[in-house]
């Protein structure tokens, strides 16, 4: 039974996909604009590269927590809802 608190596998993965998605959004429009300034292909992707993990750091640092949160959240259901099996497997057992 879910808790009120807990988060569904298609709002954890939608979370991940959009982050997903703005970070690959992101090099691409670097790259994008590195070519138009007169880089070459490869040496342009290069950069790119190197200039989106910083600014995915910064830029994207809210769709990161909103995943890191979901993440957290969907193990903490988990490690509950496998102390309540423990529990309900072994009722003798106490960690006092």
């Amino acid at each position: 039974m879910p808790s009120a608190g807990r988060v569904g596998f298609a709002s954890w993965m939608s979370s991940l996909w959009l982050y997903t998605l703005l970070r690959f959004g992101m090099f691409f429009a670097l790259w994008g604009i590195l070519l138009l300034a007169g880089l070459g292909g490869l040496f342009a992707a290069l950069i790119a590269l190197l200039l989106s993990i910083p600014l995915s750091l910064v830029l994207l640092a809210r769709p990161r927590a909103r995943v890191a949160a979901q993440l957290e959240a969907r193990l903490a259901a988990q490690r509950e809802a496998r102390a309540d099996l423990d529990s309900r497997l072994d009722p003798e057992h106490h960690d006092d």
